[in-house]
């Protein structure tokens, strides 16, 4: 596998710096660096993608690939099923069985049932957790029976002992399969020998001669992040955000009994949970145990908002409220969000849409709303790209930036659901630095997800464990 001065266009707007990359039959590649750095587009062009313009490409290994791209792709085409005004008939939903179809190997076979897919095989495709559509990526992927796996942050939303199991596979088969790996956190590194492959600006700026053992990887790129950061200002927000209208007496949130299922199956039922103002929550558990479907009741884009017993802002939902009553008040970022953000607009009007609780802007922000948005460029040390495109950024840029869109307002209630997926280290601890100074100011409420322990916030000391509500604790 080889990449000689290899410039490549991945779409018509986009075409790669020329990438110079090497790896003999057998070895196995860890990418790393900053946000930013190229890591995704690296592994596009090595699994095959976009059209070569210069240079040369030479591979010759059957391929499988798992990254936040190709959810993105299949949830897309899944959706546009559901456009019945062009198909002009009722959709069927896409099950998880259809998806994954015949499974050959009884490797495979076991391991659907330790991530928990065989009980969801009935289920549609768009009902999984972020974290179950990623353990699918990954079972189908092994079920293609590859020679060479991609795999760019593909522990993103698992849950430890998720995680874990797929790291055991990785170690388990890299005598047969070739792996390539792009990684965030150093902890996420297979315990593999690997060629170390340094990124920096689009570009590979050092490969180790050979490859090193876990050990000497992990130095390595310890000491290439340097993990120490300035001291981070937390921007303030407008004086129509300040005075927001809400009584400090009335719970933020009230659930009574609650209860979520989809057909049959039952997400977690007897849930009593009140968020009352100043009381930050960590929310814990399992992939599928309900984490994402609580946080979408409280934002109302989940159905089963309406047939709950639920109280958000002092308004009982289904009593004649507008959503966006409820929205005013809340800072969102989530996995599903982050991949719904699909409007090319520019780094600076996708944080201004903050404001405005919309996909895009869409009306003319003010001066002071201007001024906010800035201060959070220079935080962001982003000034420099203020009116690039948003889709031009690296997942981990554009994740930053909805990080600050959702916090601009200092909302009473901030929403956040794995905030720190596909980050790097240094922009990591900045945003930890950011949601823990929200969290101690005390005009905003924090409900947090969060699935790694070093990710813990030290003011968040509450914690709500979904496993003490799901349907398997009933068995």
């Amino acid at each position: 596998m080889k990449l000689e001065s290899c410039r490549v266009s991945l779409s018509p707007q986009h075409a790669t710096t020329p990438l110079t990359f090497a790896l003999e039959a057998g070895q196995h590649a860890m990418v790393v660096g900053p946000n930013g750095a190229g890591k995704s587009v690296l592994l596009s062009v090595l699994a095959g993608e976009g059209k070569v313009q210069a240079g040369n490409r030479s591979i010759s290994s059957r391929t499988a690939v798992v990254s936040t791209s190709v959810q993105q792709q299949m949830i897309a085409a899944e959706k546009r099923k559901d456009d019945a005004d062009i198909l002009d008939v009722v959709p069927v939903p896409t099950r998880v069985s259809d998806i994954l179809g015949h499974v050959r190997d009884e490797h495979v076979k076991t391991l659907c049932h330790k991530l928990g897919i065989t009980p969801l095989l009935a289920q549609p495709f768009l009902s999984l957790s972020t974290g179950e559509t990623r353990k699918l990526l990954f079972i189908l992927a092994l079920n293609s029976d590859p020679q060479v796996l991609i795999l760019d942050n593909p522990w993103e939303g698992l849950d430890d002992a998720s995680r874990t199991i797929m790291l055991r596979v990785i170690e388990s088969i890299h005598q047969h399969v070739q792996i390539i790996i792009a990684v965030n956190r150093l902890q996420d590194m297979p315990d593999i020998p690997a060629v170390l492959t340094l990124m920096e600006n689009g570009e590979v700026v050092s490969q180790s001669p050979a490859p090193q053992f876990y050990a000497d990887n992990m130095a390595t790129c310890k000491t290439w992040f340097h993990l120490q950061r300035d001291d981070i200002t937390l921007p303030d927000t407008t004086h129509a955000c300040q005075a927001n209208g809400l009584s400090p007496d009335v719970p933020l949130v009230v659930v009574n009994d609650g209860l979520v299922r989809f057909g049959e199956t039952v997400v977690f039922s007897g849930l009593n949970w009140q968020v009352d103002p100043g009381q930050h929550w960590q929310v814990v558990g399992p992939n599928g145990s309900g984490k994402t479907c609580l946080l979408t009741l409280i934002t109302g884009d989940n159905p089963n908002c309406y047939t709950n017993d639920l109280t958000v802002f002092g308004i009982r939902r289904g009593s004649g409220e507008s959503i966006w009553d409820i929205k005013q008040h809340i800072g969102l970022l989530s996995n599903a969000f982050h991949l719904s953000y699909r409007v090319n607009c520019s780094v600076m009007d996708v944080l201004l849409s903050g404001f405005f609780d919309s996909i895009g802007l869409y009306e003319r922000p003010g001066r002071e709303q201007q001024a906010v948005a800035s201060a959070w460029l220079d935080t962001l040390h982003m000034q420099a790209r203020k009116e690039a495109p948003f889709q031009s950024l690296s997942f981990g840029d554009q994740r930053l930036v909805l990080v600050a869109r959702a916090m601009i307002k200092h909302p009473p209630l901030l929403i956040l659901d794995e905030p720190c997926n596909g980050l790097d280290p240094l922009n990591r601890l900045a945003v930890l630095a950011l949601i823990e100074q929200l969290a101690r100011d005390g005009r905003t409420t924090v409900l947090y997800v969060n699935h790694h322990k070093e990710d813990a916030i030290p003011s968040i000391r509450r914690t709500l464990s979904m496993a003490d509500y799901s349907a398997d604790m009933e068995k």
